[in-house]
């Protein structure tokens, strides 16, 4: 009997230890994928006014997936462009990048607009005797575009921080006040899905 009550005692033990080797086996395991999954990625806010959240490198690698041949050296500079105008006014930089990506056809114009007109918003572009503004330089024509977000997002009270470039920015302050880039909907475009496209450019931004 004596014997029988010890050969349990072992085998319990035994099976006590086991569990315990297993326990540490799957916490360990637990442990360690929690460390090396990825943390969820940042949502880009769809917020006119604010700072975006993008860097430089992303905003450019965000453009060349879907521009794979792109001029990336020119990608590059705008990004900075756009990261440090639209930081100065207050605007966020990832919905005006992004905006300019739709607006440009991601730098493919194509319409009335040209490359070397600097216009990277479509500011003034009507038609063949209106074909838009020029500007002098892609930091100006980018300075021009943040202006422009910047008078459709503010009270004409708010003054500019910078030198005013945009000959169109008296426009916007005669429209609805805009909050996020559904508010530009049929206020900055009349295509009424314009908000929508911007807001998804700014999901795929958001993987990036």
């Amino acid at each position: 009997m004596e014997k029988l009550n010890f050969k349990i005692r072992i085998n319990f033990l035994c099976l006590k230890h086991a569990f315990f080797v297993v326990f540490g086996i799957i916490l360990t395991s637990t442990i360690f994928f929690s460390c090396v999954t990825p943390p969820a990625r940042e949502e880009c806010s769809r917020e006119l006014l604010g700072t975006g959240i993008k860097n430089q490198e992303q905003l450019v690698k965000f453009f060349m997936n879907h521009k794979p041949d792109g001029d990336k050296a020119k990608v590059t500079r705008l990004a900075g462009f756009y990261i440090e105008e639209a930081a100065i006014e207050g605007i966020n930089s990832d919905v005006a990048f992004v905006q300019m990506c739709h607006e440009t056809g991601f730098l493919s114009f194509g319409n009335l607009v040209l490359p070397e007109m600097n216009n990277f918003c479509g500011l003034g572009a009507m038609d063949a005797e209106h074909p838009g503004e020029y500007f002098e330089s892609e930091q100006i024509g980018v300075r021009a575009h943040i202006q422009h977000l910047q008078a459709y997002a503010t009270t004409p009270e708010v003054e500019l921080k910078q030198e005013l470039v945009d000959p169109r920015y008296s426009w916007p302050h005669k429209a609805k006040l805009a909050h996020t880039v559904h508010d530009l909907t049929k206020n900055w475009a009349t295509d009424p899905e314009y908000g929508t496209k911007l807001d998804g450019l700014l999901s795929e931004l958001s993987q990036w």
